[in-house]
């Protein structure tokens, strides 16, 4: 977890953009083509926490921007290069262009000034669709990311967001995927090396309740000795898959 105050540098609201993944009624709503996902992000607060930072965002001047997936009707444009879409095809709810499936979910709102993305075809929010464009004329360097689900779509726009230059940031608990259990360990090892881990309270915290300029609530300047001491720890397997980097300055 970064310091209060690195995150406060972050998640500066002139240089960051709420991302919402997939939060779509035909993917988490009540009539969802995905019952268990939409089970699991409604059951664990994940939806409403989402929706906690959209409206946050909203008041603190961050920019919002929805990635929905669809398809046409005909499916014309669509990947069927994996079993994923296959069976996509398939299900009983689609994700229609102009249906109510590919409305944004409540309780989550969606402003005049959000932006809204809708791709046709493959796996990530980011890659082939304008989201990287639009947020180079932004300004953006953050992108915070939400949403599903953390089986396919969340670490491909986290992966996508770090190869395009962005600085990624996750809401541990503003993510969903199935099983539930699949959700914790993706991000202890794997998005934890490339993304700032976070809590959606720590991300309120910084937009809505930021004390002097450019730091959240809490942050309390560090005194005292420092080392210049740099070590980087490579922890095994067995241990844990994650890379730790420990950084201490010397005062001159």
């Amino acid at each position: 977890m970064p310091s209060k105050g690195q995150l406060a540098a972050q998640l500066d609201p002139a240089t960051t953009v709420l991302l919402t993944v997939e939060c779509q009624q035909g993917v988490v709503g009540p009539g969802s083509a995905l019952p268990e996902l939409a089970e699991e992000v409604r059951s664990s607060g994940t939806l409403h926490r989402v929706a906690r930072l959209v409206a946050a965002a909203h008041e603190a001047g961050v920019q919002v921007l929805h990635a929905v997936a669809e398809r046409r009707p005909d499916g014309r444009g669509a990947n069927n290069n994996a079993r994923l879409f296959r069976a996509a095809g398939r299900l009983p709810v689609q994700q229609h262009s102009g249906t109510t499936a590919v409305r944004i979910a409540a309780p989550i709102e969606v402003a005049d000034e959000d932006l809204v993305v809708r791709r046709l075809h493959g796996l990530s929010p980011i890659a082939g669709t304008d989201v990287d464009a639009l947020l180079r004329n932004l300004g953006c360097r953050t992108l915070v990311v939400t949403g599903v689900s953390a089986n396919v779509a969340i670490p491909n726009a986290v992966f996508d967001a770090v190869n395009l230059g962005y600085t990624a940031v996750v809401p541990s608990d503003a993510i969903a995927g199935v099983p539930a259990d699949y959700t914790p360990a993706l991000i202890r090892n794997t998005l934890a090396l490339v993304a700032t881990i976070t809590t959606t309270d720590d991300v309120l915290g910084c937009w809505l309740g930021r004390g002097r300029a450019g730091a959240c609530p809490g942050d309390q300047t560090r005194t005292g000795p420092r080392t210049n001491a740099v070590r980087l720890e490579v922890r095994s397997a067995a241990q844990c898959s994650a890379f730790r980097l420990v950084i201490r300055v010397q005062p001159l």
